[in-house]
């Protein structure tokens, strides 16, 4: 599956500003008969202190027992992160989000599985994720103003464990709904595979087996067999893999989505993890689609920086039905995920595409800088921000341009995302966004540029919200 290294909500300690420790001063007459009781190490119960554990999910001794209330007053989450001011001291009674993952919220929880372990080590599960979103996008996201099932998503999967020597496991995908043409083997126009597997036209609904592999390995080594996601890139198809609801344009037009053939993946050390391997091109199901080498590296840099870089070079033969080798090249995905703080994450990530076609014309030549800045407020809660720059050589054949022929000029796509993950239980994702896209070219090159929008338009305001519901 395409890397996304994000986990959708990280545990936050709690903390204490000026304001509150003028608070617990104030009323340190009030907490005498807490601070009278003490634990088996003779420390003071927490609360009896204007300080919070100094670690929320290991609560040092006596931060376990009852704290004086409100917790995110006195600076104290009783438990630690299982305790009565669980999600987060924030989230508490009384607290900023008060609600959001209170006190009695099952979001930290392990998510309920309908089928778990059927046995053999075979895991079966999915998620039906349903949206609605006020303006039409490219790609995915393109039925406005309507409530759908976007994934209707189930996997059978055994994971392998090397721990012992050689084991062999594999994995296999469904997913019924308006995602599922997006995610087809398109990349030839005969439709074999899933690619004709499609109800109710370009934009409707469909169905796809986006992976179906067997994987074997030893020790640190595994390889991949089959039809598998890429590894290309942060953003990923499965929904409950992202952040926003929306997509970015690199990840529609300048990413792969699927390549079928051998992936090897060596962990050299625990900070270095390298990919290498061979595809029968981009998006096909069983044949030849092209010959490509695919491969990359994920290397942590420190303890709070992680590099990834991944690529595909080769024929990849997209162009829908020409003459074999029609789309010759190279695309790279540099990704760089920074851990600010404990609940702040920053990530940027460049897209280069550059292709050519059999007759001398330039494919797709495609820039693209993504920036992301992620703040978790508290197991339940997350709050963040999308940036993307997408810039489109005027002699991009693939994608509207062809300056020779049209005078077309190169045109620049913006587009700025503020979204929320909400956690109201552990099964449950609910993700609302706000979103405006605005194009930047010429007159001569807005109409390429303008058709990414709905109606042609130069810029759009979109709302658009989903529920993922994980089984």
């Amino acid at each position: 599956m395409k890397l996304s290294k994000l986990a959708l909500i990280a545990a936050v300690a709690c903390g204490i500003n000026a304001s509150n420790l003028m608070t617990v001063q104030a009323n340190e007459m009030n907490l005498v008969s807490f601070c009278e009781t003490t634990c088996d190490c003779g420390e003071p119960v927490c609360g009896c202190e204007p300080v919070c554990c100094e670690d929320a999910c290991e609560p040092e001794c006596g931060c376990e027992t009852v704290c004086c209330e409100p917790a995110y007053e006195t600076g104290c989450c009783d438990g630690g992160c299982d305790g009565a001011a669980g999600c987060g001291c924030l989230g508490g009674a009384g607290g900023l989000f008060a609600g959001l993952g209170d006190c009695g919220s099952s979001c930290g929880d392990d998510p309920w599985s309908l089928f778990g372990d059927i046995g053999h080590g075979i895991n079966v599960g999915g998620w039906a994720q349903l949206g609605y979103h006020t303006a039409a996008l490219p790609a995915f996201n393109n039925r406005p103003d309507e409530v759908q099932l976007q994934q209707g998503w189930l996997y059978a999967e055994k994971a392998i464990d090397t721990s012992n020597g050689f084991d062999i496991g594999g994995r296999l995908d469904y997913v019924y709904g308006t995602d599922a043409q997006n995610t087809q083997a398109f990349g030839i126009a005969n439709d074999h595979w899933d690619n004709d597997w499609d109800n109710g036209g370009a934009n409707g609904y469909g169905h796809a087996l986006p992976q179906a592999y067997a994987e074997m390995g030893y020790g640190d080594l595994s390889v991949k067999l089959g039809h598998f996601y890429t590894i290309i890139g942060w953003e990923v198809v499965g929904a409950p893999g992202n952040f926003f609801y929306s997509h970015a344009y690199t990840f529609n037009f300048s990413e792969p989505f699927t390549h079928t053939g051998a992936l090897a993946t060596y962990s050299a050390t625990d900070d270095l993890t390298v990919w290498g391997g061979y595809s029968l091109g981009w998006d096909s199901g069983f044949e030849d689609n092209g010959d490509a080498y695919l491969g990359g590296a994920s290397l942590g840099l420190t303890d709070s920086i992680t590099a990834i870089y991944a690529t595909t070079i080769g024929r990849f033969n997209e162009n829908q039905g020409t003459a074999e080798g029609a789309e010759t090249g190279y695309m790279h995905s540099l990704v760089f995920d920074v851990a600010l703080s404990d609940n702040l994450n920053y990530i940027f990530q460049n897209d280069v595409l550059e292709t050519d076609r059999a007759d001398g014309q330039v494919g797709r030549s495609t820039v693209g800088i993504n920036q992301y800045l992620l703040y978790s407020i508290n197991d339940c809660v997350a709050i963040g921000s999308r940036f993307e720059w997408w810039h489109v050589d005027s002699n991009s054949t693939l994608l509207g341009g062809n300056a020779a022929a049209t005078g077309a000029d190169d045109f620049d796509v913006y587009a700025l995302t503020f979204g929320l993950n909400y956690k109201p239980h552990s099964n449950v994702i609910v993700r609302p966004e706000v979103r405006w896209d605005w194009v930047d070219s010429s007159d001569a090159g807005l109409a390429a540029a303008a058709a990414q929008l709905e109606d042609g338009d130069d810029d759009q305001f979109t709302f658009g919200m989903d529920t993922i519901f994980l089984f």
